[in-house]
């Protein structure tokens, strides 16, 4: 049975034994265990059917824990680092021999971050090593933002959920990788394009590769739910046009529910996109919990943290 509990010194013993403990974090809850232990590593792998090419970010308590991983911080990197740690941002820099291999994808780079969250980090400060945690959940399934989330998927599986509470920020990280000291974006997430770019100037955008992807979130693929999807202009009119029933719809803040729409989710009725992707993950969970022929997301607006709503959506779309 998965406990889940607040005893933070339960969670370190877990995990001195290279076993796995999910923990809260301000983006999303993580699966995790020893960054340092191909034991560890491997059962994240199995725990979550994850396939080895796709790499794993690593978390750590301070700068400090840095250069344990690391060979190398670009100046942009360093800039990046002083404003959003710690924060939703991983950097991508080139990693010591000491981090293994299956951890980055057998890539000479490691993805790594500082999460904002007050129970991880006290966790991280006990650890006498980084934990390697990507998102709590089967491979390619709704991100968890509860700690009975990752119990749903779990159960029987993981032995302790670390309780943190709903996770403030609700989507992944933004992802920031280094080419010729050049910062690349590999994943939209939580710190919107622009303020990465007010604080390095150009960046480019380089977030899909199907194949040895350089970082998480980059399969076209991700964050689904079982139930088809589809993300829309208008939720209205694409009803009209489709004649779809038992529907559940996600608007931004739209309130009003349409014709044959049975549940409607409405993220934001303020119209605060901070708002809206905090409460994504729970939505699609709902929604997803109920016997709905179709969900239908509206899509937003495309700057900002809207283009991080749309990415996702955009992936949990793809193949149904």
């Amino acid at each position: 049975m998965s406990i889940i509990s607040s005893d933070i010194d339960q969670a370190v013993q877990i995990l001195l034994t290279d076993e796995l403990v999910a923990i809260p974090t301000e983006t999303v809850y993580g699966l995790a265990g020893n960054a340092f232990s191909e034991v560890a590593i491997n059962k994240i792998f199995a725990m979550k059917e994850r396939p080895h090419f796709n790499p794993l970010i690593v978390h750590i308590h301070s700068v400090e824990q840095l250069d344990a991983i690391v060979s190398d911080v670009p100046p942009k990197a360093k800039l990046l680092a002083d404003k959003f740690w710690p924060g939703p941002l991983t950097l991508v820099l080139q990693k010591r021999d000491k981090v293994p291999d299956l951890v980055t994808g057998a890539k000479d780079t490691v993805a790594v971050r500082i999460p904002n969250h007050p129970v991880a980090l006290a966790l991280l400060k006990k650890l006498p090593f980084p934990l390697a945690a990507p998102s709590a959940n089967p491979f390619g399934s709704i991100s968890p933002t509860k700690a009975i989330h990752v119990k749903q998927y779990f159960e029987g599986q993981l032995k302790l959920v670390l309780e943190g509470g709903d996770c403030e920020n609700g989507i992944e990280s933004t992802i920031i990788g280094f080419e010729n000291g050049k910062p690349i974006l590999y994943r939209h997430g939580s710190i919107s394009l622009e303020d990465i770019i007010a604080v390095v100037g150009d960046v480019k955008v380089q977030n899909k590769k199907e194949i040895a992807p350089d970082a998480p979130g980059m399969l076209e693929r991700h964050y689904a739910p079982n139930t088809k999807t589809v993300l829309v202009d208008d939720v209205a009119l694409y009803l009209v046009k489709t004649g779809a029933t038992n529907v559940g719809a996600i608007t931004f803040e739209t309130s009003s529910k349409p014709n044959n729409v049975i549940y409607l989710e409405t993220l934001s009725p303020d119209g605060d996109l901070k708002e809206a992707a905090a409460n994504l993950y729970s939505a699609l969970h709902y929604l997803d919990s109920l016997t709905l022929d179709i969900i239908v997301a509206e899509r937003f607006p495309d700057y900002g943290l809207g283009r991080s709503i749309n990415d996702r959506l955009e992936r949990a779309t793809k193949g149904k």
